[in-house]
């Protein structure tokens, strides 16, 4: 997983994987979901970041136990 900012667009994208994107899904003006050709998420653009997240959020990151050893 990569999360990164564009500080001149006020743009936060994570990405999941790294594949070619074959479709972008529009959730609103300012949430766009990038995907695969089967539709699998690739990651997640957030426009405006710096004004729907405070500064906090955009320059510390917390990673957890995201999966279970199942």
């Amino acid at each position: 997983m990569e999360i990164s900012y564009d500080k001149e667009a006020h743009a936060l994208y994570i990405r999941f994987r790294k594949e070619k994107v074959g479709k972008n899904r529009k959730l609103d003006d300012f949430t766009t979901i990038d995907e695969d050709d089967k539709g699998k998420i690739l990651g997640v653009e957030f426009l405006d970041a710096s004004k729907k997240l405070s500064t906090e959020s955009l320059t510390e990151v917390k990673v957890k136990n995201l999966l279970d050893d199942a």
